[in-house]
């Protein structure tokens, strides 16, 4: 009624002070404390998303924030991030490529079930191919994972999957981590990991090989589990319009993203280059 009659006669005829009025107006176009702290804490929310690039979800996010010295429940995290609009990726049910292991090469058992669990960097190794789609065509990738730290140690892409695809890969691990003998490497049984090359590589390098059962890929979960992540969070929100782009961009995500930054629910939150950090 403000504009009707002046503050002071209102105030007069509801018997109340002006300056009581006044600052009780005041007082509700300032934020309280809790709405204060949401807004300093959506801001920290967002520029963690951002730099995860929009794949952390409430979890992470919130150790994200512990690691900083902050300690807020993960209900008031998701409530702020639903009012921002942020969401993290979520996995849904990832199809795994079947092996063709139909060749007459020799076939090396599967050594990995009866393994200790790896206590330290360069003793399990794991090793696979997966597809990428391009406007141009079929962009292989090669990768070789260490099972303890989940750190890529080596990769390499190519327009053919064959040996070479696989053996550029190896020598890149091979190169980074100078392992010791003895270290156990798993793969499939498709023909490039049981060529007669490979197989000689792996024995220069003083490797042993280990390989999945049959038509069982889950004996290489780690790796799938890899390949999920890499396609969720890259491949399946890009459209990749040439092999080159989805080089740049892979090779992106797994040295500058992925190895140094992600944070990894096995490893306490911490990125596998961070993790090896800390425990080695």
């Amino acid at each position: 009624m403000k504009n009707d009659y002046s503050i002071l006669d209102l105030c007069e005829h509801l018997e109340v002070s002006s300056s009581g009025y006044y600052d009780w107006r005041n007082r509700r176009s300032v934020p309280g404390p809790r709405a204060q702290g949401n807004q300093i804490l959506a801001k920290q929310i967002e520029e963690i998303h951002i730099r995860s690039r929009q794949t952390y979800g409430s979890p992470r996010i919130v150790e994200e924030l512990r690691k900083q010295g902050f300690r807020h429940g993960r209900n008031r995290i998701s409530s702020l991030m639903q009012a921002a609009g942020l969401q993290g990726r979520q996995k849904g049910r990832y199809r795994v490529q079947t092996t063709d292991s139909n060749h007459d090469q020799p076939i090396a058992p599967n050594r990995l079930a009866q393994a200790s669990k790896a206590t330290a960097p360069n003793q399990i190794w794991v090793a696979d191919i997966t597809y990428i789609q391009t406007q141009e065509g079929w962009l292989y990738l090669a990768a070789i994972l260490d099972l303890y730290s989940r750190k890529i140690v080596g990769w390499a892409m190519s327009e053919r999957i064959d040996t070479l695809l696989v053996l550029q890969a190896l020598a890149m691990a091979l190169l980074h981590r100078n392992p010791p003998a003895n270290l156990l490497i798993h793969s499939d049984r498709g023909v490039q990991y049981a060529s007669g090359d490979y197989r000689q590589a792996l024995a220069q390098a003083g490797l042993i090989a280990s390989m999945s059962r049959k038509g069982n890929c889950y004996d290489n979960a780690a790796m799938e589990s890899f390949w999920s992540t890499l396609k969720l969070e890259l491949v399946y929100r890009r459209g990749f319009d040439t092999r080159a782009n989805a080089r740049t961009q892979i090779f992106d995500y797994i040295e500058a993203f992925y190895n140094r930054q992600r944070s990894h629910s096995a490893l306490a939150y911490c990125s596998p280059v961070d993790f090896e950090l800390q425990n080695n």
